[in-house]
């Protein structure tokens, strides 16, 4: 709601203090109190002259220095100014909300002459809360921004201008600044040491650049925050719901609960316990879970989800929700291998099972005879009938349709849910939801993985048979993506020839659902030496025996979606391989791309290097694709910080209204 002109009251002259953390600490009133030194203080002390702007009517400013002023105190520039640290520009008139006051100023200007100052009504707020934005704005500047890595050529965000190009850091007068380059050859210098109004831009196509002095923009983000404030309502109004609901703690962990850890064959990380602990925090409360656990690939999630559901089948029934079937079926394996020495019952629903069985299954759960139930979207289906559930474990949640979402939806505001996150949430997404959701972040990888070898080379005959005769003479087996169903039983014809002792089985997305589940468990058992397949072994297979894999034609994947497949293999304590392979003629774009692979040698490497896709799949992951526009238009490092702000916001309001 923009501010109104009534009531309104006529001022000689008005304070404008920095957003700096200095001012923000000081009390509401600190700067009335205080405001005859403060201004004495102007001309003999740097650093109040440099932070504290004095204007006042009848004198001379030109407008145009006063926006500039502005623009170095760190207020920023919107369509309509509503809150503390904003300000508007239409003609010769400025609307100013200054961090300390409580109302908004109309300055109008005549020529290069101040010619009135008014104060204006605004709607009520909670001015600690918006002082509280600001600081952590402030705080929040490196990692909203995310410039430091910066590249000529590079998106990037001005908070007050919009999208430019980067040109990279130029010298003025000896000075340093970063150059930006906008539509039609327009330029803006900001100067190093102010780039906090700058964010790397990443969106989901490349972005619209308009002219420097556009209004585009302002409309633009203006639209922006009105689609994110609604969002955030919506958010804070499905959490809502959940803040109501309540259920009777779960029981202490007990020696079931330490049986199930110590079977764990692996060493903790540190970020594996943390997670752990935080789980069980939220089991002991009367208030449902809801929690994230956000980990690359191998980094220990499943484990976790384990832990919690052992801990919640003691006294109700939990399930994990697979968006595969091959996901489930291993998971089903896992958990039937771990859980075998405990009085856990333990079932498996999907598609693979027959008619018959699976009418048994759905029996047994509606009678309580089964407390753990791994499973694909089947478990969404209204012909199952749980006995007592309490908990929900959603592995992959982005990967299931609209209408199992909804199901999920309405499961969701009175389940304990876990949600396991395949692509690492970004920071800026972590810093945007952290408030409203629960998330544990697992940064480290186990201690007992070998970062796999990275190998980019040309495609020939002689590098695939050294590949495979390597991995093959100290008993190990091999993936072998080949993305083209078509063509697949030319390449297993080829492999028959080039190797002739290994034995080859083959995967694909077309297949019948029991002929994959029954080809991936014959080289689970080491029947096949090769296992020839598309992309469908990107997520979730983890066969520790498999430690090499071969990307028949690398220039035509993503770097996130290589990162996935190079997870497949280092999954253990032997040394692994990832031939990354291309053909003769490679575009400027995909070489781009391999000689980025190159640097994938470290465990995190493919992290940082992905970063621009896992961000932008971690948005669609939490948000929804529906949002894709508004991330687009603005970028999603400011996209995260309009979001963070908007909730606060909204929280605010509710409280005021209480």
């Amino acid at each position: 709601m923009p501010i109104t002109r009534s009531p309104s009251t006529e001022h000689s002259s008005v304070l404008i203090a920095a957003i700096t953390p200095y001012f923000l600490e000081k009390g509401v009133n600190w700067l009335s109190q205080n405001r005859d030194k403060l201004v004495a203080s102007r001309t003999t002390n740097p650093f109040f002259r440099e932070n504290l702007l004095l204007l006042e009517a009848d004198s001379s400013t030109p407008i145009s220095q006063f926006l500039r002023d502005l623009d170095s105190l760190g207020y920023e520039k919107v369509f309509h100014t509503q809150y503390p640290g904003e300000f508007s520009h239409r003609g010769n008139i400025v609307e100013i909300f200054p961090i300390f006051s409580s109302n908004a100023f109309r300055v109008e200007f005549f020529g290069n002459t101040v010619e009135h100052i008014e104060e204006l009504s605004v709607p009520p707020f909670d001015q600690e809360v918006s002082r509280a934005i600001l600081t952590k704005r402030l705080r929040s500047e490196k990692t909203f921004s995310d410039i430091a890595s910066l590249r000529a050529e590079d998106f990037v965000v001005h908070l007050d201008h919009g999208v430019a190009v980067f040109k990279g850091k130029t010298l003025l007068n000896g000075e340093s600044y970063y150059l930006l380059s906008y539509a039609r050859g327009d330029a803006l210098y900001v100067p190093e040491g102010l780039e906090r109004k700058l964010s790397r831009y990443m969106g989901f196509e490349d972005p619209r650049i308009s002219r420097l002095s556009s209004p585009l923009w302002i409309k633009t983000k203006k639209k922006a925050r009105e689609d994110i404030e609604k969002l955030a309502k919506e958010l804070l109004e499905t959490y809502a719901k959940r803040e109501v609901a309540t259920r009777a703690p779960y029981p202490p962990v007990d020696d079931i609960d330490r049986t199930v850890e110590v079977s764990f064959p692996y060493q903790e990380t540190p970020d594996q316990i943390q997670a752990i602990q935080d789980v069980h925090q939220d089991l002991s409360k009367s208030v449902p879970m809801d929690r994230v656990v956000c980990g690359d690939v191998g980094f220990g999630k499943t484990e976790i989800a384990l832990r919690a559901m052992a801990r919640v089948a003691k006294t109700s029934q939990a399930i994990l929700l697979c968006p595969t079937t091959i996901l489930a079926h291993q998971h089903f394996k896992t958990f039937q291998e771990r859980l075998a020495p405990l009085p856990f019952r333990v079932a498996l629903l999907s598609r693979l099972q027959k008619p018959k069985e699976q009418t048994k299954i759905l029996r047994d759960i509606q009678e309580g005879k089964i407390d753990i139930v791994i499973g694909t979207h089947r478990l969404l289906s209204k012909d199952v009938v749980f006995y007592n559930l309490g908990l929900l474990v959603i592995d992959d949640e982005h990967r299931f349709g609209v209408k199992q979402k909804e199901r999920l939806k309405e499961m969701r505001s009175s389940l304990d849910v876990l949600s396991l996150s395949a692509t690492p949430i970004p920071r800026t997404m972590h810093m945007a939801l952290s408030s409203l959701k629960s998330m544990s972040m697992i940064q480290t990888a186990p201690a007992q993985r070998i970062p796999s070898e990275t190998i980019l080379a040309r495609r020939t005959n002689a590098i695939i048979k050294k590949a495979i005769l390597h991995e093959l003479d100290r008993g190990g087996q091999v993936y072998y993506l080949h993305n083209r169903i078509v063509s697949m039983g030319r390449v297993i014809a080829f492999l028959s020839a080039l190797v002739p002792k290994a034995k080859i089985g083959f995967i694909h997305g077309r297949m019948g659902e029991e002929s994959l589940i029954a080809t991936l468990d014959a080289f689970r058992e080491k029947k096949y030496d090769i296992l020839v397949a598309t992309t469908i072994i990107e997520n979730g297979l983890h066969l520790p025996q498999v430690n090499t894999i071969i990307v028949e034609d690398a220039s035509r994947l993503g770097l996130a979606q290589a990162y996935q497949l190079k997870g497949r293999v280092g999954r253990a304590e032997t040394p692994s391989f990832a031939y990354f392979l291309h053909g003769k003629n490679v575009t400027d774009l995909a070489r781009t791309r391999l000689e980025a692979l190159s640097e994938l040698q470290d465990l995190g490497a493919g992290y940082r290097l992905a970063l621009r896709d896992m961000e932008i799949r971690g948005a669609g992951n939490l948000l929804g694709k529906e949002q894709s526009g508004t991330v687009n238009a603005v970028g999603l490092n400011l996209y995260c910080q309009m979001l963070s702000e908007a909730m606060d916001r909204y929280r605010s309001l509710q409280s005021l209204s209480m």
